[in-house]
């Protein structure tokens, strides 16, 4: 009788210990699916709230200034010039910069003149080029002051308008 007493209080914690595995499964399902999703609200806020502020413009805001900056413009004559291999102004003197440039302008006398002066243009490049270090150009920011300061200075050598845009179609950092 004995023995029984003891099997009989046995059985009951069995079912205590099976109601309590079933509650801590419970209880982990439960947190899981909370992580879930705060883990995905968290994503979804960062990403259609601050996904913008650190990494530039919305896509919107770009698509937005492409149509523009190409709405009612009027594709001009294209020059090519020789690919520019130049070491860039580094502390430890290893990276450099391939790029090939194209220039856009309306007429012909431009381009009759960028023929006359590509040695000087070529100078003038060369030394914008090397002025830079990697950190100044490797940001898209950098390349647009980069392309500014380009056709400023290519603009002081060509008579009326000079060239519109200026064309990076190759720009390799190493």
């Amino acid at each position: 009788m004995a023995e029984e007493d003891k099997e009989s209080k046995k059985e009951p914690k069995s079912d205590a210990a099976e109601a309590e595995s079933k509650g801590s499964i419970k209880k982990w399902i439960i947190i899981g699916v909370v992580v879930l999703f705060l883990g995905g609200g968290g994503f979804a806020a960062w990403h259609f709230l601050l996904a913008e502020r650190f990494l530039g413009q919305s896509q919107t805001e770009e698509a937005e200034y492409k149509a523009t900056e190409t709405k009612g413009q009027e594709f001009g004559i294209i020059y090519g010039m020789e690919p520019f291999i130049v070491n860039l102004l580094d502390k430890n003197g290893k990276r450099y910069l391939k790029t090939r440039i194209e220039l856009e302008f309306k007429s012909e006398e431009i381009k009759e003149e960028l023929t006359r002066r590509t040695p000087q243009l070529r100078d003038a490049i060369l030394l914008i080029l090397t002025s830079k270090s990697f950190e100044d150009i490797s940001k898209p920011e950098g390349k647009l002051l980069l392309k500014n300061e380009l056709i400023a200075r290519i603009n002081q050598f060509l008579p009326g308008d000079g060239i519109q845009t200026l064309y990076f179609t190759e720009f390799v950092v190493q």
